[in-house]
């Protein structure tokens, strides 16, 4: 059974930094590529990040991108989005998805964990 299992969040400040987690198991984490998304109150979904099954090879949305890094420890079957300098509209629940995408919809389709709350606030 897949399972996808974020932590991390929290009530930071703005400028604030956090690092998620999404530990996983019942499948083949080194050999597979993850992505994060997010989901703000009352919008759509929001691709974020993937990282390809080799640990250097993430890319990113540009809502994100000069300010995030995301990486995986292959040993711990573990993904990490670190963010840094939030702001107050990265407030959303955050979710690791199982698989590589790029867009709403097909991100929409994979398999993600219950999510972890970020809320970027003074």
């Amino acid at each position: 059974e897949v399972q996808l299992m974020e932590s991390g969040g929290g009530l930071v400040q703005p400028g604030g930094s956090l690092k998620l987690s999404c530990l996983t198991s019942g499948f083949p984490f080194d050999k597979r590529p993850m992505s994060w998304v997010r989901q703000a109150p009352g919008k759509d979904l929001e691709w974020l990040s993937f990282i390809n099954p080799g640990p250097d090879d993430a890319h990113y949305a540009d809502s994100i991108k000069d300010r995030a890094t995301t990486s995986r420890d292959n040993a711990k079957d573990t993904l990490y989005l670190q963010l840094n300098r939030l702001k107050t509209e990265d407030t959303a629940m955050y979710y690791c998805v199982l698989g590589g995408c790029q867009t709403t919809h097909y991100c929409s389709t994979l398999p993600r964990g219950q999510g972890t709350q970020v809320t970027v606030s003074a």
